[in-house]
């Protein structure tokens, strides 16, 4: 099973939205870009909402029925590791194995030992196509890189062999996921992390890094755009590199991760898929649930009233909803309007402060981001709320499908050649 090369992870929390997401990938391909979508769903989103694997499969299945989609298209078992994997094995076939809390812890001695030996040749100034500097490999830096991220490799592999027990070799797309860590990996990292990708026997078809600055949850990048630019190139040309010399999928491409609504960093990494012609994952997920509660408000009467009720339950649990995304999310509580406050804006202000527009001044990126967190809220509200998406499709079908066209995929994915 290969994945394609351009590629998009389309978060639907509440699983209304597959036909409007599916929507704005066909008007893609009518405009000649080609983009696989991929539908993704955590075990702490299903734990949360009280949902399960297969319903991800169903919807997807139904979307690509109604609109008679003939392109590929996925079911990602998203962030998932030994102990829940068990759990999507059977209605999935994309497989984002999360070794985050793996990674700075130590292998044993005798791995880190063999390691450092099996590519102890390849000491010396490592100059790959595209970077403008040689990467400079010592036995200390390999020992480093196998001490920092061994560990996690071997824990990817254990669970890719998991799935592999069942589902056979070359029946699913296989990504190893880092990105949720203290600290990016630098590009001679990541030369070595496959290194022990390709070692380990697992057919990665995407990487998904921890790039420098702040990749946060429903807002933009944070951090300096032309560091990033050249580390994503960087990336991009070791990743080339990797492939030939460590015989690792020919497809293997970068995955970025909280990627939605990273709208400053969008040119830069459109500019290094043409210049290189290299491939891209592009994951998102709370993006289609803030479409929703966008839509709510915009459709005012029952479903303004239900978006603000959503947020003044999220400010009293305010704690508890953001714990669990401490990582991904820089929330300010001084610049979050305060309840009384939200209750009497009308629907085009609530829509204002919650759609992703840095131009439009009512913009709220705090607000923004609690409500990213706050699906566990509506989640609550059971039935009420499910009835309230039904009432108000046509509304939120359309936010959904321009949000993942206008703003994703035409901004960041090149036409095809």
């Amino acid at each position: 099973m290969i994945l394609e090369k351009y590629s998009m992870g389309v978060g639907d929390r509440f699983g209304r939205q597959g036909v409007a997401q599916l929507g704005a990938f066909v008007k893609a391909a009518q405009g000649g870009i080609n983009v696989v979508p991929v539908w993704n769903k955590s075990y702490r989103e299903h734990s949360t909402i009280g949902t399960s694997p297969p319903e991800v499969r169903a919807a997807a299945d139904n979307a690509v029925n109604k609109l008679g989609w003939q392109g590929a298209y996925f079911v990602d078992a998203d962030h998932v590791g030994r102990k829940n994997v068990e759990l999507f094995i059977e209605s999935s076939d994309f497989f984002t194995l999360d070794v985050a809390d793996f990674t700075g812890r130590r292998a044993d001695d005798c791995d880190i030992r063999k390691f450092t030996e099996k590519h102890a040749g390849r000491v010396g100034e490592l100059k790959l196509p595209g970077m403008d500097r040689a990467l400079l490999i010592t036995d200390e830096t390999i020992r480093e890189a196998a001490c920092k991220y061994l560990l996690a490799v071997k824990e990817a592999a254990c669970i890719y062999r998991m799935i592999e027990d069942v589902k056979g070799a070359g029946n699913f797309v296989t990504e190893v996921s880092m990105d949720e860590t203290d600290l990016p990996q630098t590009p001679l990292e990541l030369f070595f992390i496959l290194a022990a990708v390709a070692d380990c026997g697992i057919p990665a078809q995407t990487i998904a890094p921890k790039f420098s600055g702040r990749f946060n949850k429903g807002v933009d990048y944070v951090g300096d755009v032309a560091n990033f630019a050249r580390e994503f190139s960087d990336d991009v040309a070791v990743i080339a590199y990797a492939v030939e010399e460590f015989g690792l999928p020919g497809n293997l491409k970068l995955s970025v991760h909280s990627g939605s609504d990273k709208f400053s960093i969008y040119p830069a990494i459109k500019k290094v898929l043409e210049d290189y012609d290299a491939g891209l994952h592009l994951k998102t997920a709370g993006t289609t649930w803030l479409e929703e509660l966008a839509g709510l408000a915009e459709a005012d009467g029952e479903g303004l009233d239900a978006a603000k009720n959503i947020y003044s339950e999220a400010l009293g649990h305010f704690e508890e909803l953001c714990a669990p995304y401490s990582t991904v999310i820089d929330i300010s509580p001084e610049r979050l309007p305060a309840s009384a406050e939200v209750s009497s804006w009308t629907a085009e202000e609530f829509a204002a402060a919650l759609s992703h527009d840095p131009s439009c001044d009512l913009f709220n990126p705090d607000f923004r981001q609690l409500m990213h967190v706050a699906y566990k809220i509506a989640a609550g509200m059971g039935t009420r709320y499910i009835s309230l998406l039904d009432k108000f499709q046509e509304i939120i079908s359309a936010n959904v499908e321009e949000n993942i066209f206008e703003r994703h995929i035409r901004r960041i994915f090149p036409a095809s050649r």
